[in-house]
């Protein structure tokens, strides 16, 4: 059973939600102390609107013998299927789901954003709005993404479930190069009981309490958890940028973290794309660089 950490803060700043959650930049997770129980989970993050890469990887999973799924954020933002992803998650994962930074982005008033994702943001928005299904259906998916939480805590684990880091999570970057930042580093590391799963960089490996990122390829695409400190990215199901164009996901299967790679028709993405003039080019090109 997953726990979402919110606190209330009152009414929300737009006139589409008036009860919204949010959560405090440090959380201290030390009450959670059990062992990693005999759960196999699927952990997909940063699908950004990207249809065919969602279902290739749902697709995945149902021949996994998966438990549950759940997702670390970032459903929309610069795809050209934001509703229809939407419709996939709320079924699969509801309850088990975290507020990305773009599907923030699409209820707040964005903040940071260059403008080519800041098109794509508005874009989005206008999608979310004037979505197939009918008005129920459009409500339906607003309440579900400004109903989502800024993390989970399963509650008999050593789990902590984010999209950017733990102690901001929503929006911080926690970069392979990050290793050589001990001060940043020591501080994330103080903030979990023991393993953080994330996402937000598209960066899949593993970061060690030792200071070290290890790649999937580094370790076969396995890696064994330890009786210390770690953080994993699970990499992005939509939108890779380890220069690997195919789909990432993880598998938590009791302390082993397998990292999934798949392919996709790009192609039928790229075109997607291309015919949507608020979307610029280049969010179809780098699909096929993986960047």
């Amino acid at each position: 059973m997953l726990r979402p950490v919110t606190l209330y803060c009152g009414d929300y700043p737009t006139s589409r939600f008036e009860n919204l959650f949010c959560i405090g930049s440090a959380i201290d997770c030390s009450p959670h102390l059990g062992r990693v129980q005999d759960l196999k989970r699927a952990l997909i993050s940063d699908i950004h609107g990207n249809l065919e890469a969602l279902r290739v990887v749902l697709d995945d999973i149902c021949d996994q013998d998966i438990s549950e799924i759940v997702c670390l954020g970032d459903i929309v933002g610069y795809g050209p299927n934001p509703c229809e992803c939407l419709d996939e998650i709320m079924q699969r994962c509801d309850g088990r789901c975290i507020l990305g930074n773009h599907d923030q982005a699409a209820l707040f008033d964005p903040d940071g954003f260059n403008p080519v994702a800041l098109r794509a943001v508005y874009w989005t928005r206008e999608q979310l709005d004037t979505g197939h299904g009918g008005r129920n259906r459009v409500v339906a998916r607003w309440d579900f993404l400004g109903e989502l939480p800024r993390m989970l805590i399963p509650d008999d684990d050593d789990l902590l479930f984010v999209h950017g880091s733990p102690r901001e999570p929503t929006n911080e970057y926690v970069f392979p190069e990050d290793i050589y930042n001990h001060r940043k580093m020591d501080t994330l590391f103080g903030l979990i009981s023991k393993y953080c799963f994330q996402g937000h960089t598209h960066i899949p490996g593993i970061f060690t309490s030792q200071m070290e990122f290890v790649t999937p390829e580094d370790c076969g695409y396995r890696y064994q958890l330890r009786d210390e400190k770690t953080m994993i990215n699970v990499g992005s199901v939509g939108q890779p940028r380890d220069n690997d164009p195919r789909c990432c996901y993880v598998i938590l299967d009791g302390d082993w973290v397998i990292f999934r790679r798949l392919e996709y028709p790009i192609d039928v993405v790229r075109n997607k794309i291309y015919a949507v003039d608020s979307l610029d080019n280049m969010l179809g090109d780098r699909l096929l660089a993986g960047r």
